[in-house]
């Protein structure tokens, strides 16, 4: 049991004292750039998506 509670006062101590964790600037600065790298990639997937659709459409009627 002692193995345990050594475990968490040592992850208690790098989270306080080691880690160094994100200004509220930074912060809204990842989630932007996160946020515009989900819709980028989100358009090119729908795009390819979208060219497919009409290509497979398209073999598909000249096999009709």
């Amino acid at each position: 049991m002692s193995r345990i509670g050594t475990y968490f006062s040592e992850t208690k101590n790098e989270l306080v004292n080691k880690v160094s964790w994100p200004t509220w600037p930074e912060l809204q600065s990842s989630a932007l750039v996160v946020m515009v790298s989900s819709i980028i990639i989100a358009l090119v997937v729908f795009g390819m998506d979208f060219v497919f659709d009409l290509l497979m459409n398209q073999a598909y009627e000249m096999i009709k």
